[in-house]
């Protein structure tokens, strides 16, 4: 059984869509959305737990069951950013060194589709330079690494 929830966080509304398995995708939703869990409670249980223990401060210490829809190249990259631990960020070309390509654009393409955000952090994926981009915008990555009490290089906050 597939279905939807709504995860109020303190940065914002996100949308979970699980097929009953695990969790497909986690999205930021805009203002207005009012959608209320729809089957799939199993599926969305663990999901809850972990960003609850996320936004609480805590280092979940779990990944939840997540079903990753992508070519095997953004598969890989995605598996990578699993293993960027809470308070910590890892540079572009560092992932494309760690996941073996060597194009950090193609690695930026990879992290900017991650259907599960947050759980999948891509928000910890920065440019040498500093902060970098994020699909839902600088802020709310600023944000989500702030959560994480991480100083980037050079001395930016």
């Amino acid at each position: 059984m597939s279905g939807t929830a709504l995860y109020r966080s303190p940065v914002g509304d996100l949308w979970l869509a699980g097929d009953g398995w695990g969790i497909a995708a986690l999205q930021f939703v805009g203002e207005g959305v009012r959608e209320e869990v729809c089957g799939c409670n199993g599926c969305f249980e663990e999901a809850v737990r972990w960003l609850d223990c996320y936004f609480a401060g805590e280092e979940p210490g779990f990944v939840p069951r997540l079903r990753l829809r992508g070519t095997e190249f953004q598969r890989r990259v995605w598996r990578e950013l699993l293993a960027v631990p809470r308070g910590h960020t890892v540079t572009y070309g560092e992932l494309a060194r760690r996941v073996g390509c060597s194009s950090a654009q193609a690695v930026g393409q990879a992290v900017g589709s991650n259907p599960v955000a947050i759980i999948v952090p891509c928000h910890r994926v920065v440019a040498a330079n500093g902060l970098g981009g994020y699909a839902y915008g600088t802020a709310l990555k600023r944000r989500l690494l702030d959560l994480e009490h991480v100083f980037l290089p050079g001395g930016e906050k």
